[in-house]
């Protein structure tokens, strides 16, 4: 039984919406047009892809933190409160 963490699968839909454009000097732009603000700039495809993935991982942690709504993506909801289940139940 594989476990799935839901901010793992948050992460991973949200970069998959991604896009990405090469600018007239070479380097790329990418953003997650769900995710306001969530931009970023590499040399390469690979670097702004990596830098992209850094920049929302503290766009949610910081919208997390401030209480700020986030969009669901993919039927992954972060607003969602935590429930917790009493020990004796696993």
């Amino acid at each position: 039984m594989a476990v799935q963490y839901i901010l793992t699968e948050y992460v991973s839909q949200a970069m998959a919406q991604a896009v990405y454009d090469k600018l007239e000097d070479g380097t790329f732009t990418g953003r997650i047009p769900s995710c306001k603000g969530v931009v970023a700039f590499g040399s390469t495809l690979r670097a702004c892809e990596d830098e992209l993935r850094s920049t929302l991982e503290d766009w949610i942690l910081v919208g997390l933190k401030l209480g700020h709504s986030l969009p669901v993506i993919a039927g992954v909801d972060l607003n969602r409160e935590p429930t917790r289940e009493p020990m004796d139940s696993m």
